[in-house]
Protein backbone atom coordinates (compact mmCIF):
# COMPACT_ATOMS: atom_id res chain seq x y z
CA UNK A 1 0.00 0.00 0.00
CA UNK A 2 1.71 3.13 -1.49
CA UNK A 3 2.15 6.67 0.88
CA UNK A 4 0.08 9.75 0.35
CA UNK A 5 2.14 13.22 0.07
CA UNK A 6 1.12 15.68 2.84
CA UNK A 7 2.70 18.62 4.22
CA UNK A 8 2.97 20.43 7.53
CA UNK A 9 3.26 24.06 8.80
CA UNK A 10 5.29 22.80 11.82
CA UNK A 11 8.61 24.47 11.75
CA UNK A 12 11.30 21.50 12.34
CA UNK A 13 14.86 21.14 12.48
CA UNK A 14 17.64 18.45 11.47
CA UNK A 15 19.80 19.70 14.09
CA UNK A 16 17.92 19.86 17.09
CA UNK A 17 21.08 18.82 19.29
CA UNK A 18 22.77 22.30 18.43
CA UNK A 19 20.97 22.96 21.81
CA UNK A 20 23.49 21.53 23.39
CA UNK A 21 26.06 23.81 22.05
CA UNK A 22 24.08 27.54 22.43
CA UNK A 23 23.19 25.96 26.37
CA UNK A 24 26.86 25.85 26.70
CA UNK A 25 27.81 28.78 24.90
CA UNK A 26 25.37 30.90 27.03
CA UNK A 27 26.91 29.77 30.01
CA UNK A 28 29.93 30.78 29.15
CA UNK A 29 29.05 34.14 28.03
CA UNK A 30 30.35 33.42 24.30
CA UNK A 31 28.24 36.93 23.48
CA UNK A 32 30.05 38.93 25.87
CA UNK A 33 33.66 37.66 24.91
CA UNK A 34 32.51 38.53 21.23
CA UNK A 35 31.16 41.97 22.55
CA UNK A 36 34.62 42.57 24.03
CA UNK A 37 36.88 41.43 21.77
CA UNK A 38 37.20 44.32 19.06
CA UNK A 39 34.91 43.35 16.45
CA UNK A 40 35.05 45.29 13.36
CA UNK A 41 31.62 47.11 13.36
CA UNK A 42 28.76 47.26 10.05
CA UNK A 43 28.94 50.57 8.78
CA UNK A 44 25.22 50.80 8.88
CA UNK A 45 22.41 50.36 11.33
CA UNK A 46 20.26 47.82 9.10
CA UNK A 47 23.79 45.93 9.10
CA UNK A 48 24.23 42.77 11.29
CA UNK A 49 25.88 42.28 14.34
CA UNK A 50 29.20 41.35 14.10
CA UNK A 51 28.67 38.99 16.96
CA UNK A 52 25.65 37.33 15.42
CA UNK A 53 28.29 36.80 11.72
CA UNK A 54 30.74 34.92 13.92
CA UNK A 55 28.07 32.70 15.68
CA UNK A 56 26.72 31.73 12.55
CA UNK A 57 29.84 31.16 10.86
CA UNK A 58 30.74 28.69 13.69
CA UNK A 59 26.90 26.87 13.12
CA UNK A 60 27.76 26.25 9.88
CA UNK A 61 31.07 24.56 10.26
CA UNK A 62 29.61 22.29 13.84
CA UNK A 63 26.60 21.55 10.86
CA UNK A 64 29.46 20.18 8.06
CA UNK A 65 29.75 23.34 5.96
CA UNK A 66 32.97 23.38 3.83
CA UNK A 67 32.63 26.23 1.98
CA UNK A 68 30.72 30.13 2.82
CA UNK A 69 28.02 29.06 0.68
CA UNK A 70 26.88 26.12 2.89
CA UNK A 71 26.38 28.68 5.40
CA UNK A 72 22.96 28.69 3.19
CA UNK A 73 21.92 25.27 5.01
CA UNK A 74 21.71 26.67 8.44
CA UNK A 75 20.36 30.17 6.96
CA UNK A 76 17.32 28.85 5.91
CA UNK A 77 16.24 26.82 9.50
CA UNK A 78 13.92 28.63 11.34
CA UNK A 79 14.44 26.64 14.78
CA UNK A 80 18.24 26.91 14.57
CA UNK A 81 17.28 31.18 14.32
CA UNK A 82 14.55 30.85 17.18
CA UNK A 83 17.47 29.05 19.36
CA UNK A 84 20.22 31.24 19.02
CA UNK A 85 18.41 34.30 19.24
CA UNK A 86 18.67 35.82 15.96
CA UNK A 87 15.51 37.99 14.47
CA UNK A 88 17.13 37.10 11.15
CA UNK A 89 19.75 34.89 9.64
CA UNK A 90 22.20 36.46 7.61
CA UNK A 91 23.55 35.36 3.92
CA UNK A 92 26.78 34.28 3.41
CA UNK A 93 27.95 36.83 1.68
CA UNK A 94 27.47 39.72 5.16
CA UNK A 95 29.88 37.03 6.87
CA UNK A 96 32.72 36.97 4.01
CA UNK A 97 32.35 40.79 4.29
CA UNK A 98 32.85 40.91 7.78
CA UNK A 99 36.38 38.84 7.72
CA UNK A 100 37.84 41.17 4.72
CA UNK A 101 37.04 44.05 7.40
CA UNK A 102 39.68 42.62 8.81
CA UNK A 103 43.75 43.37 9.13
CA UNK A 104 46.68 42.15 10.90
CA UNK A 105 46.35 44.77 13.74
CA UNK A 106 42.12 43.56 13.77
CA UNK A 107 43.35 39.75 14.06
CA UNK A 108 46.10 40.04 16.91
CA UNK A 109 43.53 42.27 19.07
CA UNK A 110 40.59 40.09 18.13
CA UNK A 111 41.48 36.49 18.37
CA UNK A 112 44.15 37.50 21.03
CA UNK A 113 41.16 38.80 23.34
CA UNK A 114 39.00 35.57 22.14
CA UNK A 115 42.12 33.34 22.94
CA UNK A 116 42.47 34.82 26.23
CA UNK A 117 38.98 34.84 27.27
CA UNK A 118 38.79 30.83 26.37
CA UNK A 119 41.64 29.69 28.65
CA UNK A 120 40.58 31.58 31.75
CA UNK A 121 37.63 29.72 31.71
CA UNK A 122 39.79 26.23 32.15
CA UNK A 123 41.36 25.31 34.99
CA UNK A 124 44.63 24.46 33.72
CA UNK A 125 48.08 23.61 35.26
CA UNK A 126 51.33 22.89 33.84
CA UNK A 127 50.72 22.74 30.13
CA UNK A 128 52.42 21.42 27.27
CA UNK A 129 53.02 23.59 24.10
CA UNK A 130 53.62 21.89 20.93
CA UNK A 131 54.55 23.86 17.95
CA UNK A 132 53.85 22.86 14.20
CA UNK A 133 52.92 24.13 11.09
CA UNK A 134 51.20 22.56 8.04
CA UNK A 135 50.39 23.35 4.18
CA UNK A 136 46.77 24.53 2.96
CA UNK A 137 46.70 23.83 -0.61
CA UNK A 138 45.46 26.83 -2.48
CA UNK A 139 43.59 26.94 -6.19
CA UNK A 140 42.68 30.54 -8.18
CA UNK A 141 44.52 33.30 -7.18
CA UNK A 142 44.61 34.11 -3.18
CA UNK A 143 46.79 36.99 -1.44
CA UNK A 144 50.26 35.19 -0.19
CA UNK A 145 49.36 31.26 -1.95
CA UNK A 146 52.72 31.13 -3.27
CA UNK A 147 54.64 27.59 -4.61
CA UNK A 148 56.75 26.13 -1.73
CA UNK A 149 57.31 23.03 -0.05
CA UNK A 150 54.09 20.87 -0.78
CA UNK A 151 54.59 17.48 -0.33
CA UNK A 152 50.99 16.49 -1.07
CA UNK A 153 50.66 19.08 -4.57
CA UNK A 154 53.92 19.74 -5.68
CA UNK A 155 54.09 22.84 -7.31
CA UNK A 156 50.31 23.92 -6.07
CA UNK A 157 50.32 27.16 -4.38
CA UNK A 158 49.93 26.97 -0.57
CA UNK A 159 49.52 28.70 2.57
CA UNK A 160 52.14 27.41 5.41
CA UNK A 161 50.51 28.55 8.97
CA UNK A 162 52.08 28.11 12.34
CA UNK A 163 50.24 26.57 14.66
CA UNK A 164 50.38 25.69 18.45
CA UNK A 165 48.71 23.38 20.38
CA UNK A 166 47.93 22.40 24.59
CA UNK A 167 48.31 18.88 24.61
CA UNK A 168 46.74 18.22 27.34
CA UNK A 169 42.92 19.85 26.91
CA UNK A 170 43.28 18.86 22.78
CA UNK A 171 43.00 22.84 22.11
CA UNK A 172 44.41 25.30 19.42
CA UNK A 173 46.18 28.31 21.35
CA UNK A 174 47.62 30.13 18.31
CA UNK A 175 47.77 30.31 14.60
CA UNK A 176 49.52 33.04 11.90
CA UNK A 177 49.06 32.33 8.86
CA UNK A 178 52.08 32.74 6.06
CA UNK A 179 52.76 32.28 2.79
CA UNK A 180 53.74 29.00 1.12
CA UNK A 181 57.46 29.39 1.08
CA UNK A 182 57.69 30.18 4.37
CA UNK A 183 60.57 28.52 6.42
CA UNK A 184 58.90 26.37 9.00
CA UNK A 185 60.53 28.10 12.34
CA UNK A 186 60.33 31.36 10.09
CA UNK A 187 59.27 34.12 13.02
CA UNK A 188 58.56 31.40 15.59
CA UNK A 189 60.19 34.17 18.50
CA UNK A 190 57.42 36.37 17.86
CA UNK A 191 55.03 33.51 17.40
CA UNK A 192 55.69 32.34 21.10
CA UNK A 193 55.56 35.69 22.47
CA UNK A 194 52.22 35.86 21.37
CA UNK A 195 51.20 32.42 21.60
CA UNK A 196 51.76 33.18 25.80
CA UNK A 197 50.20 36.63 25.74
CA UNK A 198 47.01 34.13 24.25
CA UNK A 199 47.24 31.75 27.30
CA UNK A 200 47.31 34.81 29.92
CA UNK A 201 50.24 33.75 32.11
CA UNK A 202 49.14 30.01 31.94
CA UNK A 203 52.07 27.97 32.87
CA UNK A 204 54.41 26.53 30.66
CA UNK A 205 55.52 23.07 31.49
CA UNK A 206 56.98 21.99 28.74
CA UNK A 207 57.18 22.82 25.14
CA UNK A 208 57.77 20.50 22.13
CA UNK A 209 58.60 20.74 18.49
CA UNK A 210 59.97 18.94 15.44
CA UNK A 211 63.36 19.67 14.02
CA UNK A 212 61.83 22.80 11.75
CA UNK A 213 62.60 24.44 14.86
CA UNK A 214 65.70 23.26 16.13
CA UNK A 215 67.81 26.26 15.17
CA UNK A 216 70.67 28.37 17.63
CA UNK A 217 68.56 31.27 18.06
CA UNK A 218 65.29 29.52 18.91
CA UNK A 219 67.08 27.11 21.71
CA UNK A 220 68.65 30.38 23.19
CA UNK A 221 65.25 32.11 23.54
CA UNK A 222 64.05 28.99 25.75
CA UNK A 223 66.75 28.79 27.62
CA UNK A 224 66.46 32.42 28.56
CA UNK A 225 62.92 32.32 28.86
CA UNK A 226 63.47 29.17 31.09
CA UNK A 227 60.95 27.02 29.19
CA UNK A 228 61.68 23.73 29.13
CA UNK A 229 61.69 22.37 25.98
CA UNK A 230 62.10 18.71 24.06
CA UNK A 231 62.73 19.31 20.01
CA UNK A 232 64.00 17.48 17.23
CA UNK A 233 67.17 17.10 15.67
CA UNK A 234 68.02 17.27 11.73
CA UNK A 235 70.26 14.14 11.16
CA UNK A 236 72.98 16.07 9.43
CA UNK A 237 76.26 14.42 9.07
CA UNK A 238 78.35 15.77 12.29
CA UNK A 239 74.84 14.94 14.04
CA UNK A 240 75.10 11.57 12.56
CA UNK A 241 79.15 10.88 13.39
CA UNK A 242 78.83 12.38 17.20
CA UNK A 243 75.60 9.01 17.49
CA UNK A 244 77.82 6.36 15.31
CA UNK A 245 80.77 7.52 17.76
CA UNK A 246 78.74 6.76 20.73
CA UNK A 247 79.86 4.31 22.93
CA UNK A 248 76.78 4.75 25.18
CA UNK A 249 74.11 2.66 23.53
CA UNK A 250 71.98 0.55 26.08
CA UNK A 251 68.83 -1.79 25.03
CA UNK A 252 65.28 -0.97 25.86
CA UNK A 253 63.25 -3.15 24.22
CA UNK A 254 64.00 -5.59 21.20
CA UNK A 255 65.43 -3.63 18.44
CA UNK A 256 65.14 -0.30 20.55
CA UNK A 257 68.36 1.22 21.55
CA UNK A 258 68.76 4.81 23.48
CA UNK A 259 71.63 6.98 24.12
CA UNK A 260 71.97 9.85 26.00
CA UNK A 261 75.23 12.32 24.79
CA UNK A 262 76.48 16.11 25.05
CA UNK A 263 76.76 17.63 21.67
CA UNK A 264 77.70 20.78 20.41
CA UNK A 265 76.26 21.49 17.00
CA UNK A 266 77.92 24.13 13.93
CA UNK A 267 76.55 26.94 15.33
CA UNK A 268 75.82 26.60 18.75
CA UNK A 269 77.52 28.36 21.18
CA UNK A 270 77.75 25.56 23.79
CA UNK A 271 77.00 21.99 24.42
CA UNK A 272 73.45 20.50 24.87
CA UNK A 273 72.00 17.18 26.08
CA UNK A 274 70.83 14.92 23.20
CA UNK A 275 68.86 12.48 23.45
CA UNK A 276 70.02 9.18 20.43
CA UNK A 277 67.18 6.40 19.49
CA UNK A 278 67.56 3.71 17.22
CA UNK A 279 65.55 1.46 15.74
CA UNK A 280 66.60 -1.90 14.17
CA UNK A 281 64.70 -2.58 10.96
CA UNK A 282 64.17 -5.83 10.80
CA UNK A 283 62.91 -6.69 14.10
CA UNK A 284 60.88 -3.44 14.21
CA UNK A 285 58.26 -3.71 11.80
CA UNK A 286 57.19 -0.12 12.74
CA UNK A 287 60.72 1.00 13.21
CA UNK A 288 60.37 4.68 12.97
CA UNK A 289 63.23 7.89 11.95
CA UNK A 290 65.31 7.97 9.31
CA UNK A 291 68.46 6.17 7.94
CA UNK A 292 71.81 7.65 8.47
CA UNK A 293 72.97 9.12 4.80
CA UNK A 294 76.87 9.06 5.76
CA UNK A 295 76.25 4.97 6.60
CA UNK A 296 73.28 4.13 4.30
CA UNK A 297 75.96 1.55 2.88
CA UNK A 298 77.29 0.40 6.26
CA UNK A 299 76.76 -2.95 7.33
CA UNK A 300 76.34 -2.28 10.91
CA UNK A 301 74.25 1.09 10.62
CA UNK A 302 72.68 0.32 8.02
CA UNK A 303 70.29 -1.55 9.75
CA UNK A 304 68.72 1.04 12.21
CA UNK A 305 66.73 4.20 11.71
CA UNK A 306 67.42 7.08 14.09
CA UNK A 307 66.18 10.11 15.90
CA UNK A 308 68.20 12.50 18.40
CA UNK A 309 66.03 15.05 20.32
CA UNK A 310 67.54 17.96 21.98
CA UNK A 311 66.63 18.89 25.49
CA UNK A 312 67.07 20.55 29.41
CA UNK A 313 65.21 18.24 30.83
CA UNK A 314 67.37 16.12 33.84
CA UNK A 315 65.18 13.05 33.36
CA UNK A 316 65.69 9.59 31.96
CA UNK A 317 66.37 8.99 28.33
CA UNK A 318 63.53 6.91 27.88
CA UNK A 319 60.99 9.49 29.52
CA UNK A 320 62.66 12.08 27.09
CA UNK A 321 61.81 9.83 24.08
CA UNK A 322 58.00 8.93 25.97
CA UNK A 323 57.06 12.80 26.56
CA UNK A 324 58.11 13.98 22.93
CA UNK A 325 56.15 11.28 21.27
CA UNK A 326 52.82 12.64 22.83
CA UNK A 327 53.54 15.11 20.48
CA UNK A 328 52.26 13.26 17.45
CA UNK A 329 49.00 13.74 18.42
CA UNK A 330 48.99 17.25 17.19
CA UNK A 331 49.30 16.13 14.03
CA UNK A 332 45.59 14.44 14.89
CA UNK A 333 44.43 17.67 15.29
CA UNK A 334 45.72 18.85 11.97
CA UNK A 335 43.91 16.42 10.20
CA UNK A 336 40.51 16.82 12.26
CA UNK A 337 40.73 20.41 11.35
CA UNK A 338 40.90 19.82 7.57
CA UNK A 339 38.16 17.03 7.49
CA UNK A 340 36.03 17.73 10.24
CA UNK A 341 36.21 22.02 10.50
CA UNK A 342 37.54 22.89 6.59
CA UNK A 343 40.19 25.05 8.26
CA UNK A 344 41.70 24.65 4.89
CA UNK A 345 38.70 25.46 2.56
CA UNK A 346 37.51 28.87 3.85
CA UNK A 347 40.06 31.06 1.54
CA UNK A 348 39.21 34.58 0.05
CA UNK A 349 41.12 36.63 -2.14
CA UNK A 350 42.83 39.24 1.09
CA UNK A 351 45.24 37.76 3.42
CA UNK A 352 44.20 38.92 6.43
CA UNK A 353 40.24 37.68 5.81
CA UNK A 354 41.41 34.56 5.19
CA UNK A 355 43.36 34.82 8.35
CA UNK A 356 40.58 36.15 9.98
CA UNK A 357 38.18 32.99 8.85
CA UNK A 358 40.70 30.04 9.93
CA UNK A 359 41.02 31.75 13.73
CA UNK A 360 37.41 31.32 13.71
CA UNK A 361 37.20 27.74 12.39
CA UNK A 362 39.64 26.97 14.87
CA UNK A 363 37.61 29.21 17.70
CA UNK A 364 34.71 26.59 16.65
CA UNK A 365 37.11 23.66 17.31
CA UNK A 366 38.13 24.85 20.47
CA UNK A 367 34.46 25.13 22.03
CA UNK A 368 33.58 21.68 20.27
CA UNK A 369 36.94 20.69 22.73
CA UNK A 370 35.50 22.23 25.34
CA UNK A 371 32.33 20.52 25.00
CA UNK A 372 33.59 17.41 24.38
CA UNK A 373 35.39 17.04 27.57
CA UNK A 374 33.84 19.23 29.61
CA UNK A 375 30.19 18.36 28.54
CA UNK A 376 30.61 14.53 26.96
CA UNK A 377 33.60 13.48 28.94
CA UNK A 378 32.34 14.44 32.39
CA UNK A 379 29.34 12.69 31.56
CA UNK A 380 30.40 9.16 30.14
CA UNK A 381 32.99 9.16 33.04
CA UNK A 382 30.82 9.63 35.96
CA UNK A 383 27.90 6.91 34.57
CA UNK A 384 30.73 5.03 34.50
CA UNK A 385 31.22 4.41 30.35
CA UNK A 386 34.46 4.04 28.67
CA UNK A 387 36.49 7.19 27.39
CA UNK A 388 36.55 8.22 24.41
CA UNK A 389 37.13 11.30 22.30
CA UNK A 390 34.24 11.20 19.31
CA UNK A 391 35.43 13.24 16.45
CA UNK A 392 33.28 16.15 15.23
CA UNK A 393 31.85 13.89 12.12
CA UNK A 394 31.08 11.33 14.51
CA UNK A 395 29.09 13.67 17.32
CA UNK A 396 27.51 15.41 14.28
CA UNK A 397 25.63 12.08 13.39
CA UNK A 398 25.76 10.74 16.83
CA UNK A 399 24.07 14.05 18.53
CA UNK A 400 23.40 16.95 16.68
CA UNK A 401 21.33 15.73 14.06
CA UNK A 402 18.26 15.05 16.05
CA UNK A 403 15.19 15.88 14.51
CA UNK A 404 13.23 19.04 16.35
CA UNK A 405 10.78 21.82 16.63
CA UNK A 406 10.40 24.50 19.40
CA UNK A 407 7.23 25.54 21.07
CA UNK A 408 5.86 28.05 24.11
CA UNK A 409 4.17 26.56 27.35
CA UNK A 410 3.03 28.90 29.82
CA UNK A 411 5.77 31.68 27.90
CA UNK A 412 8.68 29.40 28.44
CA UNK A 413 10.52 28.52 25.60
CA UNK A 414 10.52 24.36 24.82
CA UNK A 415 12.83 22.67 22.92
CA UNK A 416 11.03 19.38 21.31
CA UNK A 417 13.90 16.77 20.25
CA UNK A 418 12.93 13.16 18.65
CA UNK A 419 15.02 10.95 20.72
CA UNK A 420 14.41 6.81 21.32
CA UNK A 421 13.37 6.28 24.98
CA UNK A 422 16.06 4.65 25.94
CA UNK A 423 18.48 7.80 24.86
CA UNK A 424 16.28 10.55 26.76
CA UNK A 425 17.58 10.37 29.84
CA UNK A 426 21.47 10.23 29.00
CA UNK A 427 20.41 14.14 26.95
CA UNK A 428 19.04 15.29 29.52
CA UNK A 429 22.26 14.35 31.59
CA UNK A 430 24.08 16.23 28.87
CA UNK A 431 21.64 19.03 29.23
CA UNK A 432 22.03 19.98 32.55
CA UNK A 433 25.99 18.99 32.01
CA UNK A 434 25.93 22.00 29.73
CA UNK A 435 25.06 24.43 32.08
CA UNK A 436 27.44 23.51 34.83
CA UNK A 437 30.94 23.10 33.25
CA UNK A 438 32.27 25.56 34.46
CA UNK A 439 31.05 25.77 38.41
CA UNK A 440 32.29 21.93 38.16
CA UNK A 441 35.77 22.40 37.02
CA UNK A 442 35.56 19.07 34.81
CA UNK A 443 39.22 18.80 33.66
CA UNK A 444 42.47 19.74 35.02
CA UNK A 445 45.50 19.32 33.25
CA UNK A 446 48.41 18.15 34.88
CA UNK A 447 51.36 17.65 33.09
CA UNK A 448 53.84 15.77 35.46
CA UNK A 449 57.51 15.90 34.82
CA UNK A 450 59.45 16.12 37.25
CA UNK A 451 60.43 19.73 36.72
CA UNK A 452 57.79 21.48 39.13
CA UNK A 453 54.86 22.97 37.92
Amino acid sequence: MGFELRFTDKEITAWGGMGLMKRMLDHLDFDGALQGSGLPQPGSNRGYRPEQLITQFMLSIWCGANRFEHGEVTRHDPVLKRLFGFSRMANFKAVMRLFRKFSQEINEEVFGALYRWLFAQIAVDGLTLDLDSTVMTRYGTQEGAVRGYNPSKRGRASHHPLMAFISDVRMIANCWLRPGNSHTANNVSAFLDNTLENLGGKHIALLRADSGFCDQAFLQELEQKELHHIIALRLNQPLQRALVESSGWWMLDDGIDLVSIDYQAPGWSRPRRVVGIRQHLTRRADAKGKMLSLFADDPRWGQYRFAALVTDLDLPAIEIWRLYRGRADCENRIKELKYDFAADSFCLDDFWATEASLNTALLAYNLMSLFRQAVLRASVLESGGKDVQHTLKTLRYKLFAKAGYTTTEGRKDILKLAIAMRQRQWMEGLWDRSRTLLSARPFCAHVFLGVGA
